[in-house]
């Protein structure tokens, strides 16, 4: 097996030469960096992970905590892993990832055993019994999303009390008279996710200081017929101008399909703001106005702040919360003003 003393022969150099080149400890000039990365190539050489972490006391290794299960968007996680793997790969990192159905036993796990050196904890809820647990860790961890109590954990989460406004601002600036808000499926509402309650918040306050009618249309049951139901309660409502919006990203095309079944179209009869990412948007059909989920930013900027707190040689504090601001974009589904 090739080893940092062999690359040294090869070079020319010190092995610990070869280690200050690997790590970026140290300033080295140009032609030594040259000639040590030309040995690394030629030698096809690769760091034996074990004893890297037993010399530096690090694992290079991310622990994310992410939520698996039927009742999850698993299509709307891939931006997160992709973007929170890209940025650790970046930095020489690898992901090791651990389901939330393990709860508190997980991470304590994780740091315990010496598995990673920080966490990135997702899927937060308003009251999650991890926080606590989290909090006491000797590995930073850092939260995508935002509970009533953080404990003094760094969140980065997009802004979705800005986003509920935003959905309202723009009926009330298009002359609607009402606003429906078509949530989420009773198992999501009971776990009391924190993106819920902040972004139902936003969209009710907005309706409020602009005088529209305003529900909350919560379906029944998960699917096809939960999301009819909700559209056939949605419409019952009256309005002359009905802005339906609907940030469940999972319910996005049924609600779409259940209006055109019912002969009502969006962007003619009705309008439709969806709390989606743009790609999503675009391709629906009809393409949907949407209020950005922004998850590649909110995923890099946790990295960020992560690695901040990494920097053993810079150590910053991360900010107690970062807010990411949504974008709203008019597609097919909006009434013309």
């Amino acid at each position: 097996m090739v080893t940092s003393r062999d690359v040294a022969r090869l070079a020319g150099v010190s092995q610990s030469t070869v280690s200050y080149v690997m790590s970026g400890r140290r300033s080295i000039s140009p032609e030594t960096r040259r000639r040590v990365e030309a040995a690394i190539a030629e030698l096809a050489f690769q760091p034996n992970a074990g004893a890297r972490a037993l010399k530096s006391q690090r694992t290079k290794v991310i622990g994310l905590v992410v939520p698996f299960g039927p009742s999850v968007d698993t299509a709307g996680l891939l931006p997160f892993i992709e973007t929170i793997a890209n940025c650790a790969r970046e930095e020489e990192y690898d992901v090791l990832l651990v389901t939330r159905d393990e709860g508190s036993a997980g991470l304590t796990r994780l740091a315990a055993r010496s598995l990673c050196d920080a966490i990135v904890l997702m899927d937060i809820e308003t009251s999650d019994a991890r926080i606590p647990v989290a909090a006491d860790l000797a590995v930073p961890v850092i939260l995508i999303g935002l509970p009533a109590d953080p404990a003094g954990l760094p969140c980065v989460d997009l802004d979705f009390e800005l986003a509920g406004r935003m959905a309202v601002d723009d009926f009330a600036a298009g002359g609607h008279d009402r606003v429906a808000l078509i949530g989420h499926p009773p198992e999501l509402v009971a776990r009391d996710l924190n993106f819920i309650r902040r972004f139902q918040r936003g969209a009710h306050d907005a309706a409020a200081a602009h005088g529209l009618a305003y529900d909350v249309v919560e379906p029944r049951e998960r699917g096809r017929a939960g999301a009819g139901e909700a559209v056939d309660r949605a419409l019952a409502g009256g309005s002359e101008r009905l802005g339906i919006v609907v940030p469940n990203t999972e319910a996005v095309q049924l609600v779409l399909h259940a209006l055109a079944e019912r002969g009502v179209r969006p962007g003619r009869d009705v309008s439709v703001t969806a709390l989606v990412t743009d790609v999503l948007a675009e391709t629906l059909q009809p393409p949907v106005t949407n209020v950005s989920l922004e998850p590649r930013d909110v995923s890099r900027r946790a990295m960020q702040a992560l690695f901040r707190l990494l920097d053993r040689d810079h150590p910053r504090a991360a900010a107690p919360v970062e807010l990411v601001t949504p974008r709203l974009t008019r597609r097919n589904t909006t009434l013309p003003d």
